[in-house]
């Protein structure tokens, strides 16, 4: 494959705030800023630089908020900041995908672009690079690629692929259905099955194809994206975006484009194994960073001596996270989340991390929006 074959435009959604990872991501500073990664790279920087040998600075978006572009430009200094599009409220993946592709089609209109989520881990860059590269063989055959992953578990928090036989020529498979998160039970027999792959929410498609689709199945969100990316590079641009934006429906770019595509055979996939992971709350975090003997994980810890952040005695399966200057000890306990920042202190078992959402949801219904 030549050089010029394997260009690809990469798009990364710098969105949403991270319930899960309460009190460390906020509305303000969500957790694809943090540094969450093992290294001092925030999660939004690794996602960047993994596509390092895939796409160039120039070529290379991000899409996010009003309230995180200007620290998002700040962490991504080779990105160009004309190429942080800035979308004025959340419409979900949908709207912020399909303006990415209208902008980009704009420059190149048979690019081929990948979307990639701020805020998940990947630990084997080189083959994730190599699954984008075989993704990219059924983009030009004009089909919508999603990237598989191959289950490791019975993963009741995923969304599944229900592979078929190949679709075009190369390792792609079709894609039959998406499924939703199903119960344990399901899950089991997905992963005994071998025909179900977890849903990573990783695309690559030329823009052109998705377009098409998106203007098949979503013809007010395709007319109003098309207005908005027609005004991109005029005076006119805030101005159709302020007016425009917020009638375009929120739906996820599943739901919107892919489920009704995959139903009439244009969705492949390709089976990836490169250590994946969403982080999606601090029991995860801790399973994927490095523990100490006795399985606790410091997140963040810089392992100076002279001035501890974190002290543990007959302490196990821990996941500490310190942020807050103080000391954080801990004695006698397992199986925790402690997580320490300026304004506020969450506790409780590594089993009820999902949960943590729960105390945002009541923050809110309480009024005390500084929290959160």
């Amino acid at each position: 494959m030549s050089d010029e074959q394997a260009v690809l435009y990469g798009v990364v959604l710098a969105g949403g705030t991270g319930t899960r990872l309460w009190p460390l991501s906020r509305a303000g500073h969500p957790k694809f800023l943090h540094p969450l990664t093992g290294t001092s790279a925030s999660l939004l920087q690794a996602t960047v630089d993994r596509l390092d040998t895939l796409a160039s600075p120039d070529r290379t978006f991000v899409v996010t908020g009003v309230a995180h572009a200007a620290a998002v430009s700040r962490q991504l200094a080779s990105v160009p900041e004309e190429n942080v599009l800035v979308e004025p409220s959340p419409r979900d993946s949908c709207a912020a995908i399909a303006l990415a592709a209208a902008v980009i089609a704009r420059r190149d209109p048979e690019a081929i672009m990948g979307s990639f989520a701020s805020d998940h881990l990947i630990t084997d860059t080189g083959q994730f690079a190599a699954v984008i590269r075989k993704a990219m063989d059924g983009a030009r055959q004009g089909l919508l690629m999603t990237l598989g992953i191959t289950p490791t578990r019975p993963e009741t928090g995923y969304g599944y692929l229900q592979c078929g036989g190949a679709a075009g020529d190369g390792p792609a498979l079709r894609v039959e259905e998406f499924k939703e998160k199903p119960s344990y039970d399901v899950a089991e027999s997905y992963v005994k099955s071998g025909n179900y792959l977890w849903n990573a929410g990783m695309f690559v498609w030329r823009v052109d194809v998705f377009l098409a689709e998106l203007a098949r199945q979503q013809p007010q969100l395709a007319s109003g994206v098309s207005r908005i990316a027609s005004a991109w590079d005029t005076a006119a641009r805030e101005e159709v975006l302020g007016e425009v934006w917020p009638t375009l429906p929120r739906i996820s770019v599943d739901y919107a484009v892919m489920e009704g595509a995959a139903a009439v055979g244009r969705v492949g996939t390709v089976p990836g194994d490169f250590g994946w992971n969403d982080v999606g709350d601090f029991h995860t975090l801790g399973e994927v960073l490095t523990a100490d003997p006795a399985g606790n994980v410091i997140v963040g810890q810089d392992g100076a001596r002279e001035r501890p952040t974190v002290l543990l005695r007959e302490a196990e399966n821990l996941v500490v996270l310190p942020s807050s200057g103080r000391l954080v000890a801990a004695m006698g306990v397992r199986d925790l989340i402690i997580v320490d920042t300026p304004d506020a202190v969450l506790v409780c078992p590594r089993e009820r991390a999902q949960e943590v959402k729960h105390l945002v949801d009541e923050l809110k219904e309480l009024g005390h929006h500084g929290y959160i």
